[in-house]
């Protein structure tokens, strides 16, 4: 699957959240959200209106690997 290339920050975060990502905290142009289950993790999302491919690819793969799902069923949501 290709990765989405008009995928924003505030995007990304709503996704994050339906997969159980709360937002910890947030400093300028970029949100810090963490999960606890099925181990504390935490990720950085730039809130930028597009994201570039390799911060995307980055973030979601990152995600994908904590949780054990493919990068597909994380846009899919």
């Amino acid at each position: 699957m290709k990765l989405p290339r008009d995928l924003s920050g505030e995007r990304l975060v709503k996704i994050l959240e339906k997969l159980g990502y709360i937002v910890v905290r947030s400093s300028g142009s970029h949100v810090r959200m963490a999960i606890q289950h099925p181990s504390p993790h935490a990720v950085t999302i730039p809130l930028h209106k597009v994201l570039k491919a390799g911060t995307l690819n980055a973030i979601l793969a990152e995600v994908s690997r904590h949780l054990n799902i493919d990068r597909e069923s994380i846009l899919r949501n």
